[in-house]
């Protein structure tokens, strides 16, 4: 272990454990658990991958989570259900219960239950946002096992480059798209929405910012919300309307823009001073929860 002090990426060697934290049917659900190695205790996330709700793995943002681990961070890098094993809210069910499990078994990863909080990117962190919000929701709630508590509620959440609004996103890309300026992998996403979320009725019932705009029934743990300049495809009205809401709701948002080629540089370029800079800012931001 390197003589940094503070919260400092690359302070501490990291582990990494495969674990089955859910089963449905025949079927496991894995956890990379991403552990410093030190005496801790350390905080802890659960972390859930980008795809459009449809695509990727937990190993997807392992180029984020090594670095952010080595500063103290113990991270649950978790797979959720995807179609066609399950639309909405199936992977939001899976997101309650992984965190729930993860406090459950926190002396066992070296972590405490009330230092674990929540962390995702682009869909992954809408799924955190949406949980911690609503994190009694029954449809969210609904997966009950033998040793696994009930509070679902995160310390924090770490929200990087997140869906806030997925109807906000849908209609944005479907309209670039009718006027023949698809970006990157807009028709990508279209299918894969429409996939996930069956109707645009649907996307907005599950969107945190339309669930603020109704005046719904919210919790709101301090967020850490990251967001690229350059980011075409998270539709930057929709963060100024998350953000006003989360406000109007007594929710505290320390906003992080940062700058780099493209939208995902923490995870596609994480040797970048850029992205150094903002693991740190996530390695500060979660160790202010682990007092």
């Amino acid at each position: 272990m390197a003589q940094e002090s503070g919260p400092v990426a690359g302070r501490y060697e990291v582990d990494i454990e495969e674990v089955e934290y859910l089963r449905h049917g025949d079927k496991p659900l894995l956890a990379s658990i991403y552990k410093p190695r030190g005496p801790g205790p350390f905080p802890a996330v659960i972390e859930m991958h980008g795809g459009a709700w449809c695509m990727g793995d937990r190993k997807v943002n392992h180029p984020m989570n090594r670095p952010i681990a080595s500063g103290g961070v113990v991270i649950a890098a978790l797979d959720f259900r995807a179609p066609p094993d399950a639309g909405y809210p199936g992977s939001v069910a899976d997101v309650n219960f992984g965190l729930r499990w993860l406090k459950a078994n926190a002396a066992r990863f070296n972590t405490r239950p009330e230092w674990v909080g929540s962390m995702g990117s682009s869909s992954g962190s809408h799924l955190a946002v949406l949980n911690a919000m609503k994190p009694v929701d029954p449809r969210y709630a609904a997966i009950k096992h033998p040793g696994v508590g009930s509070n679902a509620d995160p310390a924090f959440v770490v929200a990087m480059w997140p869906v806030i609004c997925p109807q906000g996103r849908y209609r944005y890309a479907k309209a670039l798209f009718a006027e023949g300026k698809p970006i990157k992998v807009r028709t990508e996403q279209i299918r894969a929405q429409e996939s996930y979320w069956g109707t645009d009725e649907v996307m907005g019932e599950g969107s945190p910012v339309l669930a603020l705009q109704r005046g719904d029934k919210v919790k709101t743990p301090d967020i850490l919300y990251i967001q690229n300049n350059i980011d075409e495809l998270h539709p930057r009205e929709n963060v100024e309307q998350f953000l006003a809401g989360y406000a109007r709701a007594g929710g505290k948002v320390q906003m992080e823009w940062y700058d780099s080629p493209v939208y995902d540089g923490l995870r596609t370029q994480p040797e970048s001073a850029e992205a150094r800079r903002m693991v740190n800012k996530i390695v500060e931001f979660i160790s202010r929860y682990a007092r």
